[in-house]
């Protein structure tokens, strides 16, 4: 008889444990978003709240801009910069700031106006080179114009083709034959005949 209650009570007591918490919540918690600070923040140590003027303009994946515009223009002059300039005016003095930076970094002497300087001197190469080209061009055209007239003047100069002496004479005699018998000294047929039978004649 014991060992059938210990069997009929193992069901229950296995039951128990489920029928004790019947609202308990079946889905972990999700853990808490955790903000990345900005570049600027993360560099200088300090803590990134939300109203941070630089996290726009900085981002976490990017330290690489705060970190030269830090280097040269010293992280307190940023913002007393843009705390100078409305919001909408801020972006781009950040780029300009960021881009001022890498080329003094690049060129310690001159920095941007180095590349300035570098660029107005290619702007001044291709305009020669261009100006070169359009005078070449233009004197081309001169060219091609001053043939073009003088072969025209040839053609106007030069005089008509005259006649062969032959071919003048096979025209005349037949346009017209009898200019030929009314000429005096033209030689008739038969006289023509006559002297070459006395030439030959035998002696």
């Amino acid at each position: 008889m014991f060992k059938m209650e210990c069997r009929e009570a193992t069901p229950s007591a296995v039951a128990s444990p489920n029928s004790s918490n019947p609202t308990s919540p079946s889905t972990p918690t999700s853990p808490p978003l955790v903000i990345s600070p900005c570049a600027a923040c993360k560099i200088l140590r300090r803590r990134c709240g939300d109203k941070c003027m630089l996290a726009p303009y900085f981002p976490p994946t990017e330290p690489a801009k705060f970190t030269n515009a830090h280097r040269v223009f010293g992280a307190s002059n940023i913002i007393k910069f843009l705390q100078e300039l409305p919001e909408s005016q801020r972006a781009d003095a950040v780029s300009s700031m960021v881009y001022e930076a890498s080329a003094r970094i690049r060129d310690p002497v001159y920095g941007c106006a180095g590349a300035i300087c570098q660029l107005q001197k290619q702007v001044n190469e291709l305009q020669a080179q261009l100006a070169k080209a359009q005078a070449e061009v233009v004197n081309m055209q001169l060219q091609h114009a001053n043939l073009v007239g003088a072969l025209l003047c040839m053609e106007a100069t030069a005089p008509p083709p005259q006649p062969h002496p032959q071919q003048f004479a096979i025209d005349t005699f037949t346009c017209n034959p009898q200019s030929y018998h009314s000429n005096p000294g033209f030689i008739d047929d038969d006289d023509n005949n006559n002297n070459l039978v006395s030439l030959w004649e035998p002696l």
